[in-house]
């Protein structure tokens, strides 16, 4: 594998954060705490109050539709629940907002490649604007509402028991359609009037009953015997007609069965047609079942799980269903005989052309399709293929371009995601962005003409704003502070919302003009008196190359006066998929103020971006292909021997932890590599990735039963017998995304092998992540205990 990034020195942020995050102070902040509320001991109990110490940053931005006013959820520090905040651009201050209130100046969609919505979800309520502007669609509890601008009169359309969903514009924006109890209900904003646009049903089809010969043969001497059963049949009454009463002609019904549902119905622009998608329940699907001891009730409960990795979700079938009869055509892939399952639709501005995405159900395969709505046919227009599988990054971001002849799309084809565009006729792609970095969105400016992008093509940990020429090219960076950029263009593209934070404060909400190298303005402070009253430490960003010559990206925290037995302590981060060693506030806050705490006891901290990592490429994310617990694992390893070899770290007194995939990973590194970690705690770990749900394990080892190699050299649980150091496990009973009995059955290996160098701690209240300030403050007393034992 090639080296991922060309080797950098060691970045030293500290002074960089500390120089922003000092010279953007301002109103905010509206007074100096006194002494008293200065007061913070640094002590595991302090460390673990989650929110209530580091506070809850701004969340859901959204802008108003004339840009004046930025809406966002926030809890205000001193209030106890997070409420509405609006923001007026003159003022800059924010104040506490109410649904009416925003209904006067409701939203805007976030830019985005597909964001045609604008949920506020606490309120219940989503947006949908018509291509002028000028006319919205309220979507609350279920009902639909039409308000029009600037009046801001709002009219009712539905109301029923049942939820409208999927409601939008037709193409001709004079009606609306919706899906309403399986169907597709058309409905006209001129006259009101609405029309039942499939027939979908679930009433059961009236068996024919054949006559069997005995019947035959009394039905024959009937007609032999009396000449009433020999007569033609009577003329019957001639039908009146009434014009503008007559019925339509009656529509075939479509039976479907209790194991299928309808979803995804979509209307064609001409009105003709009506694409969806038919899926089924697998009847053989066993979720699993987790018991809850306690309860409200007394009694033992049990919650429902997910189901095994074997279980896979049944494939979609893609339909088109002719309006007027009925009558159903499948798409056809012509892709020989695999299964492919269809999801997004995507219609040309002018309403001639219409593309879907499809996806292979090994997972390994997706293709971008034109499809001809009226027959059902597809052509391939773009085919990505893995080896391994298709990332969240693999084919996604399919924008139409404003001559409906072009589309654009975000691919990791060459290795990294960049931007390309494709002709409709001729296919010829054209790749607009190129480089060792990833670019996560692009949405096109209000005049086409140019390209608004996020990527982190300045350094794998930071993530910035960019804008670019329709044609591809150089890009003009717009934000600049040194961190993580959350960004929401204004409607008017006159000004950015971000959420901006650094390695050692959470994010907060900043004001910034639409102009490269503009000072950006923090208008909200989210943290406890106690959080700003402590220095917190600003960690390293350094690299280390791997056995293999992959350069793997790392945080380190170097204690002040380093303990004399030198002891180390390796974070393994969860998720697998997921970037920790960025230059922004990261989501384990806790486990980061922790760090903070083990430096103080004299530990060197190391936080590494292993394997399988997000941010640096298709060959990282799927470096893990097969074998978790392989090159990730080596990494860690590897990570291990660079803090000896280069910071002096005492090989006999190196420990490690994480939780969830870094408890797996835990467990690898206790049982496979013994002698490189003297201590491990695994916490709500994977102990038998057969145990785990199938929409994340099929990606990566494929099915239990059709590879089972890939599960055994995977799974802890094989290689238990390995354990030499001394082993800490920590579950909560009520987990129900990695499942109790996944350390269960773990412990039940350890006590057959006569292992002893281990404990379990169970939180019987406890799902995956901890809620309770007592469960996160226990567990990681016992973790400071098993690294003060062993590493000391």
């Amino acid at each position: 594998m090639s080296v991922l990034f060309k080797k950098r020195t060691v970045i030293i942020i500290g002074l960089v954060n500390i120089l922003v995050w000092g010279c953007a102070m301002s109103k905010a902040q509206e007074r100096k705490p006194n002494a008293e509320e200065e007061t913070f001991e640094l002590t595991i109990d302090s460390i673990m109050e989650g929110p209530a110490l580091t506070g809850t940053p701004p969340s859901n931005l959204m802008w108003s539709r004339d840009s004046k006013i930025l809406y966002f959820n926030w809890l205000k520090p001193g209030e106890k629940v997070p409420a509405w905040y609006a923001l007026d651009m003159k003022t800059r201050v924010p104040r506490k907002t109410s649904a009416d209130d925003i209904l006067k100046n409701p939203p805007v969609p976030i830019q985005s490649a597909a964001a045609y919505r604008s949920p506020l979800r606490s309120l219940g309520i989503s947006f949908l604007y018509d291509k002028s502007g000028k006319r919205a669609l309220v979507v609350r509890n279920g009902d639909i509402s039409l308000m029009s601008f600037p009046s801001g009169r709002i009219k009712r359309l539905t109301a029923t028991d049942e939820r409208e969903t999927g409601v939008q514009f037709n193409f001709n924006q004079d009606k609306i359609f919706y899906t309403f109890q399986d169907n597709l209900f058309l409905l006209s904003l001129k006259d009101y009037s609405l029309r039942q646009m499939t027939s979908f049903t679930r009433k059961p089809v009236p068996p024919r009953k054949k006559p069997d010969e005995i019947t035959k043969w009394f039905q024959a001497q009937q007609r032999e015997l009396f000449e009433e059963f020999r007569k033609r049949q009577r003329p019957s009454t001639p039908r009146l007609t009434f014009p503008g009463l007559d019925e339509t002609s009656r529509r075939k019904p479509y039976h479907l069965p209790e194991d299928q549902y309808v979803m995804g119905l979509e209307l064609s622009p001409d009105e003709k047609y009506v694409y969806f998608r038919l899926s089924e329940r697998s009847p053989d699907r066993q979720n699993t079942i987790v018991p809850n001891y306690v309860t409200r009730s007394g009694y033992t409960e049990t919650l429902d799980a997910h189901a095994k990795a074997a279980y896979s979700y049944p494939p979609a079938q893609a339909g088109i269903m002719d309006v007027s009869k009925g009558t159903v055509t499948w798409v056809e892939y012509e892709l020989g005989e695999r299964t492919i399952s269809p999801s997004g639709l995507y219609w040309s501005p002018d309403g001639k052309s219409c593309v879907l995405t499809a996806r292979s159900q090994d997972r390994k395969d997706v293709w971008l399709l034109q499809l001809d709505i009226t027959t059902g046919k597809t052509t391939i227009m773009e085919h990505i293929h893995d080896e391994a599988w298709i990332g969240y990054l693999g084919l996604t971001n399919v924008v139409w371009m404003p001559d409906s002849q072009h589309l654009s799309y975000i691919s990791e084809k060459d290795g990294y995601a960049h931007l390309y565009r494709i002709a409709l006729d001729s296919k010829e792609i054209t790749q607009l962005t190129k480089g060792r970095f990833e670019v996560y969105s692009a949405a096109l400016s209000r005049n086409g003409k140019k390209w608004h992008l996020t990527s982190n093509e300045e350094h794998p940990g930071e993530r910035h704003f960019y804008s670019m020429s329709l044609s591809g090219g150089s890009r003009t960076k717009i934000t600049s502070l040194t961190g993580r950029h959350e960004t929401v263009l204004s409607p008017d593209e006159t000004a950015l919302a971000i959420l901006f934070s650094t390695t050692n404060h959470p994010a907060e909400l900043y004001l910034q003009p639409h102009k490269p190298k503009a000072k950006a303005e923090r208008i909200t402070l989210s943290t406890s008196k106690k959080f700003q009253s402590h220095t917190w430490y600003v960690p390293e960003i350094v690299t280390f190359t791997a056995r293999d010559g992959v350069e793997v990206y790392a945080r380190l925290f170097r204690p002040e006066q380093w303990h004399p037995e030198k002891p180390t302590v390796i974070f393994i981060h969860g998720a697998g998929y997921l970037q920790n060693a960025h230059l922004g506030w990261s989501s384990y806050s806790r486990e980061y103020m922790f760090h903070n705490f083990l430096i103080h006891h004299g530990y060197l901290v190391l936080d590494v971006d292993y394997r399988g990592s997000a941010g640096y490429g298709r060959d990282c994310r799927t470096g893990i292909y097969r074998h978790m617990g392989g090159k990730d694992l080596d990494d860690i390893v590897d990570g291990a021997k660079y803090l000896v070899s280069e910071h002096g770290a005492n090989p006999q007194r190196i420990g490690t932890y994480g939780g969830s995939y870094g408890g797996f990973l835990t467990f690898m590194a206790m049982f496979t590599a013994p002698d490189v970690f003297a201590a491990g705690a695994a916490l709500r770990p994977v102990t038998d990735w057969a145990h785990y749900h199938n929409s994340y394990t099929a990606n990566i080892l494929n099915l239990p039963h059709e590879d089972s190699q890939a599960y055994e050299q995977s799974s802890p649980i094989y290689f238990a017998e390995g354990l030499k150091g001394a082993l800490l496990i920590c579950h909560g009973m009520v987990d129900t995304n990695v499942h109790f009995q996944d350390s269960v059955r773990l412990v039940q290996r350890l006590i057959e092998l006569r292992k002893e160098n281990w404990e379990l701690a169970v939180y019987p209240v406890e799902g995956h992540s901890f809620r309770n300030p007592s469960s996160w403050a226990d567990e990681y007393k016992r973790i400071f205990k098993l690294f003060e034992n062993n590493l000391k």
